[in-house]
């Protein structure tokens, strides 16, 4: 067994002592570095001659040398570079501390921080006494705290002193009793489609997650296998994250048959503009006429107008259609379980058989994404929705939210009407559920925040549950001077424009 070289020996302490400056210059997964003897080259009068094997640190191949971005301080080389030993120590002895200029993380982008988060944020960083959030979408009270329902807190004692239950996982798709009566809750009892048991569910973590579990499966089995060339679309505007969750499914833009439509149950975010009824009948005609796919988002069932029947008729007339659909409900809003992540997601079928084979394949995706789901939000909904004295309730409990909006919306509507300002508001009374479109504009927008202390969304959207009874006349006179000194603006750069005109003619 032939013996390292004095060289040798001295080169690899050199390199420890060091600190193995070069250890982000090479990918060090599969081992450290790696030499190749060359023997090709001569070796009179010189030490043995090596050619580094480079490992680029982000995982590309050598053989392409001008992808080692993260390594701006290491002369690139290649498999075919050829060094002696002396040069590559010195070489290597030479670089800067990559321990204090250089990251695996270093390619990483910072991020926009979400908006309605930032906005909350920037809320809670405001020290003005009369500032108000009109952002983030939660039910606050009169006092503009948060609510939770008297049902949810009897529930909740009902659970911690029932010693059947226990901690042990729940089934992949999820709480049984949960599953069954979501879907019950918006299919409505004598739905056909529930006596026919071609319905389904899947616990999701809320929403969101169940509008994620329904993408994917989309891409995965409809329209073919894995068709991220199928089209989805959704109103314009909508809900930040529907766009979001299908973006990072891979779907495209086009609207050939077979398209995807995300559409809101009830109460559309952010805009609280619904179709009426005859609407939702046209709608159902287009897209079985053109073999569209209906992908429901009720979030706000109840919410919208305390009723819940009333909130799911679109949902249910699908169904009634023989429509095959999916449908994600969010219980959120209506249980004010905002932080259990409490979701499910309804599947309607043509029939059993179908519906076996699509609950198998969403059990897979589950899986791989968050295994199982939890039990303490879920199983507050389940007790809730399976008992009739507590659903009954439960239903005021909405109502009582539902009718505290409303009662906003008129207030609002009559103070700005009682100040004369400009422009029509019938439609904040118009629009349903938790929020408004005001119709406020970029520039009015940043007024209202940076001058007035009042946060909402770029968009003009404001939460109706951020109104209270001590300051719906300071945002209504906030509004109204937002709006007027608009126009006042507006008409001091006409007159301008028309100055500099007749004074260049």
């Amino acid at each position: 067994m032939s013996t390292a070289s004095p060289l040798t020996i001295i080169t690899i302490s050199l390199i420890i002592a060091s600190g193995l400056r070069v250890l982000m210059n090479v990918s060090i997964l599969a081992s450290p570095y790696l030499w190749r003897r060359n023997s090709s080259l001569p070796q009179s009068g010189r030490s043995r001659k090596l050619s580094l094997i480079s490992r680029p640190c982000d995982g590309v191949s050598s053989q392409n040398p001008g992808l080692l971005h993260c390594a701006s301080a290491w002369n690139q080389v290649t498999d075919d570079s050829v060094f002696s030993l002396e040069e590559v120590t010195t070489s290597l002895l030479l670089q800067p501390s990559l321990k204090e200029d250089m990251s695996v993380f270093c390619d990483v982008q910072q991020a926009a921080p979400v908006a309605v988060f930032k906005l909350t944020q920037d809320f809670n960083n405001d020290q003005f006494p009369n500032k108000v959030n009109l952002g983030v979408g939660a039910y606050r009270t009169d006092e503009g705290k948060p609510w939770v329902l008297p049902v949810v807190k009897k529930v909740e004692k009902l659970i911690v002193h029932d010693d059947r239950l226990n901690h042990e996982y729940l089934p992949i798709l999820g709480l049984t009793e949960f599953r069954s009566s979501s879907s019950k809750i918006v299919l409505g009892d004598g739905s056909p489609a529930i006596r026919e048991d071609r319905v389904g569910g899947v616990q999701c973590l809320g929403g969101t997650g169940a509008l994620k579990i329904g993408a994917e499966f989309l891409r995965r089995f409809y329209n073919g296998n894995n068709n991220t060339k199928t089209p989805v679309y959704v109103s314009a505007p909508t809900w930040e994250n529907h766009n979001a969750v299908f973006n990072s499914a891979g779907f495209e833009d086009i609207c050939p048959e077979r398209s995807i439509f995300v559409l809101h149950a009830c109460a559309h975010n952010p805009t609280g503009t619904d179709p009426t009824q005859e609407q939702w009948k046209q709608i159902a005609e287009v897209m079985m006429r053109r073999k569209l796919f209906a992908f429901f988002d009720s979030a706000y069932q109840g919410f919208a107008s305390g009723n819940l029947d009333k909130d799911a008729w679109a949902v249910r007339y699908f169904v009634s259609m023989g429509i095959e659909m999916f449908c994600a409900q969010s219980f959120s809003k209506n249980f004010g379980l905002y932080n259990e992540r409490v979701g499910n997601l309804t599947i309607v079928a043509r029939d059993a058989d179908n519906l076996k084979r699509v609950l198998s394949q969403m059990e897979k995706i589950v899986r791989t994404t968050w295994s199982n789901p939890p039990s303490q939000g879920a199983r507050i909904v389940a007790v809730t929705l399976n008992s009739p004295e507590l659903f009954s309730e439960w239903k005021d409990n909405v109502k009582t939210m539902a009718d505290r909006v409303l009662r906003m919306r008129a207030q609002l509507k009559a103070k700005l009407q009682a100040l004369g300002t400009p422009g029509t508001w019938d439609h904040i009374t118009d629009q349903i559920g938790m929020f408004s479109f005001t119709g406020l504009n970029s520039k009015q927008v940043e007024y209202m925040v940076k001058e007035k202390h009042i946060y909402l969304m770029a968009s003009g959207r404001i939460n109706m549950c951020g109104l209270t009874s001590k300051n719906i006349d300071y945002v209504a006179e906030s509004i109204h001077e937002a709006v007027t000194k608009a126009k006042r603006a507006e008409c001091i750069h006409g007159v301008l424009r028309i100055y500099k005109w007749v004074k260049k003619s």
